[in-house]
């Protein structure tokens, strides 16, 4: 009887074979699964200590008396403010704001502005409208810049603020504002009725103006703000430096740092050592629950994108397959949860292969890697993050959708989603339907493109080829092809 069943499940197996059927395999991180892992847990790039050390001061750099706040700022994953709290505004309110600030230290990056401090997880921050300062030196940049509550943003045009003419080049240039202490005068205006009533922002810089106006639909995305002051730019670990501000005027009601003025603040004041440091991949198995699994046990962590000119920015972890290719169904499924996401990331879940998806090579022309097929992550700042169909061929086709696919924010709620490819759709291109919840989204294949010599072998988490910043995802429950 026993051999019996064996040879009805091995003639099963041969007819579904037959037939064209693919096998699947379900990985539901109960345990380690064992998959291969390269540069996952990278030890190229070591954790950084991180300094915040800025707040009320009895000082006088940025005025003339005695009495300001500012200090050391330092870029990083974790939230540092120093702030005054303020009744809910909204976009649908006016925000004005005044004073002087200077900078004395050469490397910063911090935010000057309105924002919600239950919302600090990321840049673009969620509700904010801000003045971002970027010290390189002898002198800062500045830019503004604004984000709804749905992670929309808007504002990182170098048109900001003016450019100046380079009388050598001919071409424009940033305009840059003395560092090493000089102190400059600054305006920050938000007014909901500007923009044909979409909403703008302009800002002045010593006399100089900048306006940002609203995209559309951004105002009506909402937003909430409760806290006015300095706030660091949250991506990965960098340098710091010093940036004082003085004769406050918020909404009409004016600080001059006469006494402590006992602000709102948080991780203003400490040192600690950090390992989101770009790009210090840290993801594989985790014993954690954050995508929605049914049981503990997922995949994921920090993920940044990768870089193909160096082995050692780029990182993949994945389950080994069987060959497959284009002339036949693909198909994957699961939960995902987006816990956070820094503007100029994204990650790629699917099908790859493993030595020509990982290829060193020096092409910076596109972030997908070769011979892939799957799920992207990212997403412009003026759209947020997208889980979109994506795919890129051997011989360099690739596609992608450009609207109308689902969103996904990183608040760290689980969906379910799915993948499914089929050769016969499109009139026989092939196409991709990829669901989020209940949205659905099809990018069909280019001609010739599902003919070409495309090869996987892999399933599972590979970067891109082109750097940026890091998300914090997770999957479960996965499902997928592993056989055609």
């Amino acid at each position: 009887m026993k051999g019996m069943r064996l040879l009805g499940i091995s003639l099963s197996f041969a007819c579904l074979t037959a037939l064209g059927a693919a096998e699947e395999r379900s990985e539901h991180f109960d345990r380690e699964p064992g998959w291969e892992g390269r540069n996952n847990r990278a030890t190229a790039f070591s954790p950084r200590n991180v300094r915040q050390d800025f707040g009320y001061s009895n000082t006088s750099h940025a005025g003339g008396k005695p009495g300001e706040l500012g200090g050391f700022i330092t870029a990083a994953a974790e939230p540092a403010y120093y702030a005054r709290k303020l009744p809910a505004k909204t976009f649908d309110d006016v925000l004005t704001a005044s004073g002087t600030l200077a900078c004395t230290g050469r490397q910063f990056h911090v935010l000057i502005g309105f924002f919600n401090a239950g919302t600090l997880n990321e840049w673009r921050t969620p509700n904010t409208i801000v003045l971002r300062l970027s010290g390189r030196g002898d002198v800062f940049y500045a830019w503004l810049e604004y984000a709804t509550r749905l992670w929309r943003a808007g504002g990182d045009s170098p048109q900001s603020f003016p450019s100046e003419r380079d009388p050598r080049t001919g071409r424009d240039q940033l305009k840059g504002f003395a560092a090493k202490g000089a102190v400059h005068r600054w305006s920050l205006h938000y007014d909901p009725k500007g923009h044909d009533g979409r909403g703008a922002v302009t800002a002045t810089m010593d006399g100089v103006t900048a306006v940002c106006h609203l995209a559309d639909g951004h105002k009506a995305d909402g937003a909430s703000f409760n806290r006015f002051g300095l706030l660091n730019v949250m991506k990965s670990a960098d340098d710091g430096g010093e940036v004082w501000l003085d004769d406050l005027t918020i909404n009409a009601d004016r600080e001059d740092f006469n006494r402590d003025p006992g602000w709102d603040q948080f991780q203003n004041r400490t040192t600690y050592l950090t390992k989101i440091v770009r790009p210090r991949f840290d993801f594989c198995y985790s014993p954690t629950r954050h995508a929605g699994g049914r049981n503990r046990g997922e995949l994921g962590g920090v993920i940044f994108r990768g870089d193909c000119r160096f082995p050692e920015r780029m990182a993949s972890y994945a389950d080994r397959l069987a060959e497959l290719t284009l002339d036949k169904p693909l198909r994957a499924a699961g939960k995902v949860a987006l816990r956070r996401g820094v503007t100029d990331s994204g990650v790629l879940i699917g099908f790859f292969h493993a030595e020509e998806s990982m290829a060193v090579n020096p092409a910076q022309d596109t972030g997908l890697p070769r011979n892939f097929l799957g799920i992207s992550t990212d997403g412009p700042s003026r759209e947020g993050f997208f889980f979109t169909p994506i795919y890129r061929t051997a011989e360099d086709g690739r596609g992608q959708l450009g609207t109308g696919q689902p969103r996904i924010y990183p608040d760290g709620k689980s969906h379910d989603w799915s993948l499914e490819y089929s050769p016969s759709a499109a009139g026989g291109r092939g196409a991709i339907t990829v669901t989020l919840d209940k949205q659905a989204v099809r990018l069909p294949l280019a001609e010739g493109h599902k003919t070409s010599a495309t090869r996987f072998n892999r399933f599972g988490l590979v970067t891109t080829w082109v750097d940026g910043n890091s998300q914090t995802i997770y999957f479960d429950d996965l499902s997928y092809t592993s056989r055609q």
